[in-house]
């Protein structure tokens, strides 16, 4: 199989490519991907601590905190004391980001567009069910495998 027609070589492929294009928009607007990608997770989901926050974008808390500075240092996002535990800080977007994520949505509907160019809509709606069975059975693998590596009780003992 050679690397055009294998599955797994392109769809790496093109997440490289939306990623690199992602962060020409970003650097243009004085941001980063990573500020981008935080921002419309706490458009999605207002609260989030920070520890969610970086299980959602796979990296260490500490770099979750670092982008929260920045935002927060730029007046988009700031830090609530969670009412049921002082050691979590629920993050929660202020007016100004509402501006820059209207400008974020509108880059990424040109990204989008860019991508889907050549594509029929019946393709692009088959590429997205693929997409979405393809998420949910690793998804399901993966609880799989983590449930049998987990110890069992009696292998406890």
């Amino acid at each position: 199989m050679t690397q055009n027609t294998d599955l797994l070589f392109l769809l790496h492929d093109v997440a490289r490519l939306l990623r690199h294009e992602s962060d020409k928009r970003a650097a243009g607007r004085g941001m980063t991907r990573a500020q981008w990608v935080i921002l419309f997770w706490l458009e999605r989901q207002p609260g989030l601590s920070q520890k969610e926050l970086s299980e959602i974008l796979e990296v260490e808390p500490i770099t979750v905190a670092r982008l929260i500075d920045r935002l927060e240092a730029r007046g988009m996002v700031e830090r609530r004391p969670d009412p049921k535990d002082r050691r979590i800080w629920r993050l929660h977007l202020l007016p100004p980001s509402a501006e820059v994520l209207g400008e974020l949505h509108s880059e990424r509907a040109a990204i989008l567009e860019v991508a889907t160019l050549n594509i029929p809509q019946d393709l692009e709606r088959t590429m997205i069910e693929g997409l979405q069975r393809m998420k949910a059975t690793l998804l399901s693998e993966c609880r799989n495998r983590g449930a049998e590596r987990a110890p069992r009780m009696k292998d406890v003992a």
